[in-house]
Order: C-alpha cells, then structure tokens, then sequence
C-alpha cells in the first residue's frame, strides 16, 4: 500500500543528522549536566552549546532561551508564572488559540479569579486591531496578551509586531506561541516586540518531548517546576541531553536551509491548490491558508460533501492528514478553530481537512491524494 504523510503541522520526520546527534549523545554524553566531574561537565558545555546556537539564530543572548519539554510545557509556564510572579491580573487573547493556551487561560480563569478578555476576529480568523486596542484601554489591570504568531489549524498569521506594539504601549506583556513559525521562518527574537515565546522541536524535524521558551530578559519569571534550579532556576529537573543536543541540530539546519526549503515547500502548496480548485470547484479555503498572509506549511480545506469518516477513510488508502489539531490525545473532535469561525450551515455540508506539508513530499503525494479523494467524493454523489 502506499504511504503517504501530509500531517506535518502535527509532527515531522526526523532528518537523519539530528537523529545520529542524538544517538551520539546517548552514548557517549551520559554525564548528568549537574554533576561537577568531567563527566558532568561534558554534557552541559553541550547543552550550552546548543543554546547558544538556538539564541544566535533568533538574535537573543543565551540567558533568553530555557529548555523545555515543548510548547505546551513553555506556554503553560509562561501564562502560569506572569500570574503568580508578575502580577498579572488580566489576559487578552483570542478563542482559536492552541488548546494549552486556551486551557491554562480557562484554569487561571476559574481557580484563580483572573480575568480573561477574547479579542473579535472576523470570518477568516483575522484579528480586530480596533478591538485588540480599546480592551487594551478598557481596564488599568495588569494584563498580558497571549496571541500565537501562526494558527496551527487554519494557518493564518498574526501581525505580532503590531499586537506587540500595542500590549506595550498599554504596559502589556506580550507572549506569542510561536510553535509553527520558529524554525520556518527567518525571525529575529529581539527585534520584535515580544517578551515570550515558544517552540517546540518536533515541528522542524527535531526530536519530540523537547522545545524551548524564550524569556525577555528582566521580566522576572520565575520557575513553576522547582527543586534543583536547572535552567537558570527557571525549570528544574535533570537536562534531556540527547533531546537538547537534537532540538539544537534540527534548528540550526532549519535556519540554514530556510530559503531553499520555504521555496520547495511553497511550490508543492501551490500545486495542491491549483489540483484541489481543479477537483473540486465548489472547496472553500478556511482562514486565509490560501493567501500570503499564511503558513506556506499548511492548507485547511472544506471538502463539498459531508464525509465524518473521511480520516478513517484517508488512513485505509496510507494517508495521513488530519481534521483538525493533532493535540487532542488522537480523538477525532469537532474543530473549536473551525466552529468559531464559519457558520453552521457550511460546517454541516462540508468535511473539514488539514494537509501540511514538508521537504519530504512530492507532487506526487498530492497527486495521490486527490486521486482518492475523488474517488470518496464520487461515491457519495452516487449515493446521494
């Protein structure tokens, strides 16, 4: 049967040299990090290493970046400790954030009392500057606005420079989950007005379970996960080693094939929405995935025709794509992005569908694709 993988908004291969990184650390750099011997030592002047690299590339010194389990463990620190150490009182974001953003701001909502604004976005998931400015007015609370640089489902990206010019011209903190956009893009940390952000290494063909936060310097966050001080004594626990030394192979050699693989990837996007406009002239784009303004990664479709197995049916045929996040423990769930942003009526007479793309496919995969999904959509005009 033929395989193909076009779920890489969810996780991507691993490329071999990060993989040899990470076996070659296993097995020679078995030092614990803390330890003082030779053998310690090692290890964290590798992990130190790594950081500088990652810190080089987005432009911040080395204290600025703090190793975590991924994204979801970054962005969960970063909301958690603003409140607890900063004094934050309020958070602006919006209702199509990732589910670890949306979450840990419901839980800070309920069990500590903090008050939690949603800025407008329009029927593309676009964002209402207006809106974003007269909340940041209304209320002289400490606030922190959490708005993510790129949506992982319909693939839109935020103007972050203009939502971090805001937040701080109102004394906001601004943190953007940028989990789809580090390692895809050129971005300079510093020179954009952020003070937290996030990624997470399997999104660029790293290794899982490992990823980082970026903390401005000065803005006093301090440790949610305490009892050795590791990290700057903003993260405690014994170093992921071999994680640490992959999630810093993987990000150097994305930043260092950023242009030619933007430039691959882009096309094989391209292609599939011409074939897919071809197929089936009555699709519908979600969010602006099929603009500039857009992950090159990633197309979120609606399919005309109403398909609730059409995952189940693509998996059968070897195709792997998705309907929505992947971060929802595997269940299949109706998309919170989608429901908030199209009507009712288009979401009961259409199937909604992720493909995202790496260096790895091939037109041919696409091709591939459409060939089957043809094939569901003549079935149920037959049976229609």
């Amino acid at each position: 049967m033929q395989k193909v993988y076009l779920d890489n908004a969810a996780t991507t291969h691993m490329h071999e040299e990060v993989i040899q990184e990470m076996v070659n650390a296993m097995r020679f750099n078995f030092g614990n990090p803390s330890s003082s011997h030779f053998f310690g030592r090692e290890s964290k002047g590798y992990i130190e290493k790594a950081r500088k690299t990652i810190a080089q590339y987005t432009g911040v010194t080395s204290a600025e970046i703090i190793f975590t389990s991924g994204g979801t463990e970054a962005n969960n620190l970063i909301l958690r400790s603003s409140v607890e150490y900063l004094g934050v009182e309020r958070i602006i974001t919006t209702r199509i954030e990732h589910s670890c953003v949306a979450e840990t701001v419901n839980s800070l909502n309920k069990n500590q009392n903090i008050q939690v604004d949603y800025v407008n976005l329009n029927d593309k998931g676009e964002i209402d500057l207006e809106d974003l400015q007269q909340l940041l007015k209304a209320s002289d609370k400490k606030t922190i606005v959490s708005i993510m640089h790129a949506n992982n489902e319909i693939g839109n990206l935020n103007p972050i420079e203009k939502i971090g010019d805001l937040a701080h011209a109102h004394n906001a903190y601004y943190h953007s989950d940028m989990v789809q956009t580090l390692g895809h893009y050129a971005i300079n940390l510093e020179n954009l007005p952020v003070d937290f952000a996030s990624s997470s290494a399997h999104k660029f063909h790293g290794p899982k379970g490992t990823g980082f936060a970026y903390i401005k310097k000065s803005t006093g966050l301090k440790a949610q996960i305490t009892g050795g001080g590791q990290e700057r004594n903003m993260r405690s626990g014994t170093e992921n080693v071999h994680g640490i030394l992959g999630l810093g192979k993987a990000f150097e050699m994305a930043n260092e094939n950023l242009e030619k693989d933007m430039d691959y990837i882009f096309a094989l996007k391209e292609y599939a929405i011409q074939e897919l406009q071809s197929a089936f002239p009555d699709i519908h784009f979600n969010g602006m995935c099929a603009t500039e303004n857009s992950l090159y990664t990633l197309l979120s479709l609606s399919l005309p025709f109403k398909d609730g197995l059409i995952g189940f049916e693509l998996d059968l045929r070897g195709i792997a794509c998705s309907q929505g996040s992947a971060c929802q423990s595997g269940a299949a769930k109706s998309s919170r992005v989608l429901n908030e942003i199209l009507s009712k009526d288009m979401i009961a007479s259409t199937t909604p569908l992720r493909i995202s793309f790496s260096t790895h496919n091939k037109k041919e995969d696409i091709d591939y694709l459409l060939s089957v999904l043809k094939e569901i959509s003549a079935r149920h005009s037959a049976t229609a």
